[in-house]
């Protein structure tokens, strides 16, 4: 008898964390420090975990490749016109393209967005202990949930 759960597959729910390889942990605190606020819930000399809210970037030591020119990770913001703001204030160079990016130190390359314009959506709950419950989607992102069943 052939088992009905060979095709079945784990259906993916989001993205936990992303691991982030930096030269110095205290460092890359600082950086992303500059212009995100985060919790950090964890450091050593050699990892540290930042949290926003139910998701968490995970920073350890040991980058060794060049900068990326194209794989990077974007990162949803209150208020993107003010991270790009701290980034000059800070001395970031900003990647020119339509989108907030810029190589971190050790070159992550991060794009900054506003979680308003976007489909990504945290749980009601989830903004309120966060110290966001006024943010609100756009019509715009709104549709495109709508369009996926995924909003009323």
């Amino acid at each position: 008898m052939v088992s009905k759960n060979r095709d079945r597959k784990a259906r993916a729910v989001g993205i936990n964390h992303v691991a982030l390889e930096v030269g110095d942990i205290k460092e890359a605190l600082e950086f992303y420090g500059n212009f995100l606020e985060f919790d950090t819930q964890s450091q050593s000399e050699s990892a540290a975990f930042i949290y926003f809210g139910d998701q968490f970037i995970n920073f350890m030591t040991g980058r060794s490749q060049g900068p990326d020119r194209n794989r990077h990770f974007g990162i949803a913001v209150d208020d993107k016109e003010l991270a790009r703001s701290r980034l000059k204030q800070i001395g970031v160079e900003l990647i020119d393209s339509r989108f907030l990016d810029f190589l971190d130190p050790w070159g992550n390359r991060i794009e900054i967005t506003t979680y308003e314009n976007i489909q990504f959506s945290k749980a009601d709950h989830v903004l309120q202990g966060m110290g966001l419950g006024h943010l609100k989607k756009t019509d715009k992102a709104l549709s495109e949930l709508k369009a996926k069943g995924l909003a009323p």
